[in-house]
C-alpha cells in the first residue's frame, strides 16, 4: 500500500488484565481470544513509560495536536488509585510538553470512590461508565461470577460521579444492546440516570458465531433501535446517542462519529498490560491472535504499527469493503459495519474480512428508518425551496463575508475603515439600500480578494475601506439616506457598484471623492469641485449608468458591463457596450427569452425570477465565476437560439453552484468515479451529478435530442445508487425525475 500512515490519535492503555464482573457477553474473557491468561495483571512501570514516550515521539512527528488515552482493562479501577494516579502522572509528564492530553476511563465503576475520582479530577480523566439499563436488564450479563446483581453498584457510581465536584468527569453511559430486554425500559433507565452521553453498542458476533435472534427477524436490532430512536426523537433528542448523532451525520454528508459505522480510518492501538501492542479490541472476538502485531511499546514505534497489513485494512474507506457494500447506497453511514462483525472463515484464502457485516441488514434498516424519519428536516432548504430559500442563504453568505472581513482586519483599516462601517449600519437601520447592494453577485468578488489580500499577508487595509466605502455609498444612494460618505476612486473614475461609472474629469488619477445623495441622484465632491447626477438611469457627459435589458417580455434584470468585479467567468468579460450593441444585445436577448417561454415555461419562470445580473462575454459559451447568486456571463455574439440555450445551460449550472454552496448533495470525505453515460470514462460524483442537472433541463428544451433524456435518466439512476448522496442530495435528484417527468 503506497497511501501515508495514518497516525494513531487513540490509545487504548491496559490497565488491568483481570475483571471483578463475569460480563457473559464480554469479548475479552467470553470470546475467542483467550490471551489475556498469559498476561501480567496490572501494567508494569516500565510499560507505562515507554507507551508515553512512543506515544510522545508519534505525536511530535506528524504535529498531532491531540492525542487520547483511554485506561482500561478487565478492570482499570481493579489496578487502585495509587497505581492509576502513578500512569496518569507518568502519561502527563511526556506528552504535556508535546501535545494535548485527553485522558478517560472506561469501567463497569464498581469500585468507583471519591479517592478514585479525587485522582481523576486532578489530572482531568473523564469516565464513561457500562450499564445496560434497568436492573432486569443489566442483570441479564453483567453479574458477579456467583450469579449476584452489579446494578445497585453501578448506580451508586453514576450518583457518585454526579456530584457537583466531580460531575465534570463524567463522560456518559455505554449501553450493550440486547435484544431480550424491553428497548424503551433500556432507554428511560439510562434517560433517568442525567447522562451527558448515551453509547449504545451492538454485541460483537460474526458469521461463526451470530449475533441470537430469537424470533429469525434478520432486523430484530434494528428494530430495537428504531423503538428508542423514535423515543429519543419524540422527546426532542434530550441527550446526545452517538449511535444515531453519527447516522444523522453521515446522512447529511458528514462524518461519522463512531468506529462502528462510516469509512473513516481507524486511528486507535491497543497497548495490552505487558506492553504488547494490538489493533482494535473488538477482534478478540473473532479468532485466536487476531489483534495481535507482533509489536511491543518496548521495541517497536507507533508508526510500525500503523504499517501494518491489518491495521492498514481497516484505513482504506470504500476500497477496504467488500464488493457488495462498495455498491450498496447506505455504505457511507455504515461503513460496511464493524470490521470485527464481518469475519467469516473459510478455507479459500479469501479475506475472512472481505464480507458485509452479520448485521448487514439491520445497519440497512435502521440508516434507512432513521432516514425516512428524518429526511424532512435534513433535507436544506435551499433544496426544498429553492426560489426563496437560495436567495436569502446567498446574501446570509455575503454578509458573512462582509463580517469575517471586519474580524479579520481587526483595526488595520483605521479611521477610514471604521467611518464606512459606521456608515454601513447606519444606512442599513434607515433603509433597504445595504441589502440591495450586498445580494449584487459581484459584490463576492471583491470580498473574497479582500480576505485573500489580508491572508496573503499583502493587505492595503486603507485601500480596502475605501473600497468598502463604495458599496456604502451605492446604499445610501439606493436607499436615499442623506449621509456624505468618503469614498475612493482609481483612473480618474468612481465607480458605484449597481449604480454606474463617473469620469472625473479634471480630477487626479487617484484619490478620494465624497458622494451624498440629492434630489433623485447624488453629488460627487472631488478637490471643491462638485459633480451632480440627477437621474440615475440618464446618460449625461461623464456619467454611464448600469442599464436594464429594457425590452417587453425580457425579465428584470441589469446589463452589467461596468463593474470592476464582473471578470470573474472562465472568458473574459466584455468592455462597455455602445448603446448600439447594448440595444442588439438586449433584442436578442428579449427574444432568447421568448422562445425559452416557449419551449420551457417553467424553466424560464424559474430563470427570470434568479438571474438578474447579465454580463456579455467575448467567448461562445455560458460561464459560471466565483460570483454571488443572479448573474451569468453570457456570449456577446450568436444567434437567438444559441443565446435560448445559452441562458438555460448557464442558469441551471449558476442554480446548481448555488446550491452546492449552501447545501450539501453529496459527502465530501472520498473522491470516487462513477460512470458517465456521456463519455468513456469515469468522473467524480459533482461531475456526474452536474451533467446530469444539465441534460434533465436540455430534455424539455430539446426533445427532439433523445440522448439527453436517457443519458440524465442513466445518471440519475447511478446517482440514486452512490454511497455519497446526502438525504439533500436524494431530495435534489428526486426533484429532477419528477422534472423530467413533466416535460
Amino acid at each position: 500500500m503506497t497511501e501515508p500512515l495514518v497516525p494513531f490519535q487513540e490509545v487504548v492503555l491496559k490497565i488491568h488484565s483481570r475483571c471483578d464482573l463475569a460480563c457473559d457477553h464480554c469479548y475479552i474473557y467470553e470470546h475467542a481470544d483467550q490471551s489475556w491468561r498469559t498476561r501480567p495483571r496490572v501494567i508494569s512501570e516500565q510499560a507505562v513509560a515507554r507507551t508515553a514516550l512512543r506515544l510522545a515521539e508519534h505525536a511530535e512527528k506528524h504535529a498531532l495536536t491531540s492525542v487520547s488515552v483511554i485506561l482500561h482493562g478487565g478492570e482499570p479501577l481493579l489496578a487502585g488509585p495509587t497505581r492509576l494516579r502513578e500512569v496518569c502522572a507518568e502519561l502527563t509528564r511526556t506528552l504535556a510538553p508535546v501535545t494535548s492530553l485527553d485522558l478517560r476511563i472506561h469501567t463497569n465503576g464498581i469500585q468507583l470512590s471519591p479517592r478514585y475520582l479525587d485522582v481523576f479530577d486532578e489530572f482531568g480523566v473523564r469516565v464513561g461508565i457500562s450499564l445496560d439499563g434497568d436492573k432486569a436488564a443489566n442483570d441479564r450479563h453483567r453479574r458477579y461470577a456467583d450469579g449476584r446483581s452489579s446494578h445497585a453498584k453501578v448506580l451508586r457510581a453514576v450518583e457518585l460521579l454526579h456530584q457537583d465536584r466531580y460531575r465534570h468527569l463524567d463522560l456518559g453511559l455505554l449501553c450493550t444492546v440486547d435484544i431480550a430486554n424491553d428497548p424503551l425500559a433500556v432507554y428511560d433507565a439510562l434517560l433517568e440516570l442525567d447522562p451527558p452521553r448515551v453509547d449504545f453498542l451492538l454485541p460483537h458476533a460474526t458469521w461463526e458465531h451470530p449475533p441470537p435472534r430469537p424470533d429469525g427477524s434478520p432486523t430484530a436490532y434494528a428494530d430495537w433501535l428504531l423503538a428508542v430512536f423514535d423515543r429519543w426523537d419524540g422527546q426532542g433528542r434530550p441527550v446526545p446517542v452517538r449511535f444515531f448523532e453519527s447516522v444523522l451525520s453521515t446522512l447529511a454528508g458528514g462524518p461519522s462519529l463512531t468506529e462502528s459505522l462510516g469509512l473513516a480510518p481507524t486511528d486507535l492501538v491497543v497497548v495490552e498490560t505487558d506492553g504488547t501492542l494490538e489493533q482494535v479490541d473488538s477482534l478478540k472476538s473473532a479468532y485466536e491472535g487476531a489483534a495481535a502485531t507482533g509489536f511491543d511499546v518496548f521495541t517497536h514505534s507507533l508508526d510500525e504499527v500503523a504499517a501494518h497489513p491489518g491495521v492498514r485494512a481497516r484505513q482504506l474507506g470504500l476500497a477496504g469493503v467488500s464488493d457488495a457494500c462498495r455498491s450498496c447506497p447506505v455504505v457511507r453511514s455504515c461503513g460496511g459495519g464493524l470490521y470485527t462483525h464481518r469475519y467469516r472463515p473459510d478455507d479459500t484464502g479469501r479475506d475472512p474480512f472481505a464480507n458485509p457485516s452479520v448485521y448487514c441488514a439491520d445497519l440497512e434498516a435502521l440508516i434507512r428508518g432513521i432516514e425516512a424519519r428524518t429526511a424532512r428536516t435534513l433535507v436544506a432548504p435551499a433544496v426544498a425551496e429553492p426560489a426563496p430559500a437560495l436567495a436569502v442563504e446567498q446574501y446570509e453568505l455575503d454578509r458573512g463575508l462582509l463580517a469575517q472581513l471586519h474580524r479579520e482586519l481587526d483595526g488595520r483599516g483605521g479611521e477610514p475603515w471604521q467611518e464606512a462601517w459606521e456608515l454601513a449600519s447606519a444606512v442599513e437601520a434607515r433603509s433597504d439600500g445595504l441589502d440591495e447592494v450586498l445580494v449584487h453577485p459581484y459584490t463576492r468578488g471583491w470580498l473574497l480578494d479582500a480576505l485573500h489580500a489580508l491572508r496573503a499577508d499583502r493587505p492595503d487595509a486603507p485601500a480596502i475601506a475605501l473600497r468598502l466605502a463604495r458599496y456604502v455609498a451605492a446604499a445610501a444612494v439606493r436607499g436615499g439616506v442623506e449621509a456624505p460618505v468618503r469614498v475612493g476612486y482609481e483612473k480618474g473614475a468612481l465607480i458605484l457598484p449597481t449604480l454606474g461609472e463617473l469620469e472625473l474629469t479634471g480630477a487626479p488619477e487617484r484619490g478620494e471623492a465624497r458622494v451624498r445623495v440629492a434630489e433623485k441622484g447624488f453629488l460627487v465632491e472631488v478637490g471643491g469641485v462638485e459633480r451632480r447626477i440627477v437621474r440615475l438611469d440618464e446618460t449625461v457627459p461623464g456619467w454611464q449608468p448600469v442599464r436594464g435589458l429594457g425590452r417587453d417580455g425580457a425579465p428584470d434584470a441589469a446589463i452589467d458591463d461596468l463593474d470592476p468585479y464582473r471578470d470573474c467567468f472562465g472568458a473574459p468579460a466584455h468592455h462597455r457596450l455602445s448603446l448600439e450593441e447594448a440595444a442588439r444585445w438586449s433584442g436578442r436577448l428579449a427574444r432568447a427569452w421568448a422562445l425559452l417561454r416557449e419551449r420551457v415555461p417553467g424553466q424560464a419562470e424559474e430563470a427570470a425570477a434568479a438571474l438578474h445580473t447579465l454580463t456579455p462575454l467575448s467567448g461562445t459559451e455560458p460561464s459560471v465565476g466565483r460570483h454571488g447568486y443572479g448573474a451569468l456571463g453570457l456570449p456577446l455574439r450568436g444567434t437567438v437560439p444559441d443565446l435560448a440555450r445559452a441562458l438555460l445551460v448557464g442558469f441551471r449550472r449558476a442554480r446548481l453552484r448555488a446550491i452546492l454552496e449552501v447545501a450539501d448533495l453529496h459527502a465530501q470525505d472520498g473522491v470516487w468515479s462513477h460512470p458517465a453515460p456521456w463519455q468513456d470514462t469515469p468522473v467524480p460524483y459533482s461531475r456526474l451529478l452536474a451533467g446530469a442537472y444539465e441534460r434533465v433541463g436540455l430534455a424539455g428544451y430539446e426533445p427532439g435530442d433523445a440522448r439527453h433524456a436517457e443519458h440524465a435518466a442513466r445518471a440519475l439512476d447511478t446517482l440514486e445508487r452512490a454511497a455519497e448522496t446526502t438525504v439533500s442530495g436524494r431530495a435534489l435528484l428526486a426533484a429532477m425525475r419528477e422534472e423530467m417527468s413533466r416535460d
